[in-house]
């Protein structure tokens, strides 16, 4: 009895994961040790849950022009750029950001800022990553 509850708890994990798509961000040129990745699942019409997990991120006051923290930007279908939070995050170790999204998040870029309530961009990029794959042209 327990190998089927086992079993049935493991296809379960499976299905879950089978849903959700896991990006990786390109190296950035400001912070290159960071391992970076989104995770994005959707939670049902129009809500997406966006998952990103930084590895080796430096502090943002260890950067070459130091700033407070990492802000957190995604663009929407529309291409309406929103501050949707910052990491909270110590030094170099794993910094995670979850959010669920009421509109389809086309990308997503993380900025190092001096402000957390910014309306648009202002600190250098960190990187970038496309969540949304695009769709293959039929021939």
């Amino acid at each position: 009895m327990n190998l089927i509850k086992n079993l049935a708890i493991i296809w379960i994990l499976f299905i879950f994961t089978a849903c959700a798509d896991t990006i990786e961000f390109p190296v950035s040129d400001v912070t290159p040790a960071a391992d970076i990745t989104a995770t994005i699942k959707k939670q049902g019409e129009p809500n997406y849950l966006v998952t990103i997990d930084a590895n080796n991120l430096a502090a943002p006051g260890r950067l070459k022009n130091p700033k407070k923290l990492y802000v957190i930007w995604a663009v929407s279908e529309s291409g309406i750029v929103r501050n949707v939070g910052h990491f909270k995050q110590e030094n170099a170790e794993k910094a995670t950001y979850k959010a669920s999204f009421p509109y389809k998040p086309v990308e997503v870029f993380i900025t190092a800022e001096n402000k957390e309530g910014n309306c648009v961009p202002d600190g250098v990029e960190i990187s970038r990553a496309k969540l949304i794959k695009p769709k293959k042209e039929k021939k």
